[in-house]
């Protein structure tokens, strides 16, 4: 099982997800287990080098207060689970939308961003949802990570234009300790749904517009997706040798 950054007139590079496992264990941070069996992570998955060449587009990245220390948190079987989203995807729509158009510039708010000038476009991403299923509620030995986002797509003066919805799935081999493998699946799902938002984003009829040279304006509603998939893949690479 793999996943694919495209480059512009090169072909796909696959990289194993095994590879992709063991970076994303090393990359979380904060771990903390608590006193009472609670659980807290902060995951976070630096994006590699992606292989694409840039839109020569404008666009405007709303990362707002909500995005930059959105949490989850639940209680299951007794304990107490907390995961930091905000700052490990701070980092990731950030690298994902340098990487994707040749000028994207990040604000901390949208009043900030209508402020700006020569714009083509303004995206306010969302976590939408996180999902986790444990080694034993697998009946296995991985875990399971399903995390949903919206984008919101406005015009440079903050009307609605579009809603791009974009799900991101990841699994890691580990039954043993909690943290590592969540962590793990959790940074392969972030960079699952990266993958997809380089590969599909030029494909967006809206990106076509401004890639012409035109700024989204209201006139431009419609709804659209990038990616949906329901079902969650749980399929750990096999065993080395």
């Amino acid at each position: 099982m793999s996943r694919i950054f495209r480059s512009a007139g090169r072909s796909p590079v696959h990289e194993p997800l095994g590879s992709r496992l063991r970076a994303a264990g090393l990359l979380g941070l904060s771990l903390l287990l608590g006193a009472c069996g609670g659980v807290k992570v902060r995951p976070e998955a630096p994006l590699p080098r992606a292989l694409l060449q840039s839109l020569p587009v404008q666009v405007g990245l709303v990362l707002d207060q909500e995005l930059r220390t959105f949490k989850h948190e639940e209680t299951r079987s007794g304990a107490n689970w907390e995961v930091e989203l905000g700052h490990g995807h701070e980092q990731l729509f950030t690298s994902m939308f340098s990487a994707s158009f040749a000028n994207a510039k990040t604000f901390s708010n949208l009043d900030a961003a209508r402020e700006a000038q020569g714009l083509q476009a303004l995206f306010v991403p969302r976590i939408e949802q996180y999902s986790f299923a444990t080694a034993r509620e697998t009946s296995g030995a991985y875990w399971a990570v399903t995390i949903r986002y919206r984008i919101a797509v406005l015009s440079p003066q903050g009307e609605p234009v579009d809603n791009l919805t974009l799900t991101g799935y990841g699994s890691a081999l580990g039954a043993g300790r909690s943290e590592p493998s969540l962590i793990a699946a959790t940074g392969v799902a972030m960079r699952d749904a990266a993958a997809k938002f380089l590969v599909q984003m030029p494909r967006q009829q809206l990106v076509q517009k401004m890639v012409a040279g035109q700024v989204l304006t209201a006139a431009d509603v419609r709804t659209a997706t990038v990616d949906v998939v329901e079902a969650v893949p749980i399929e750990p690479d096999p065993p080395a040798g």
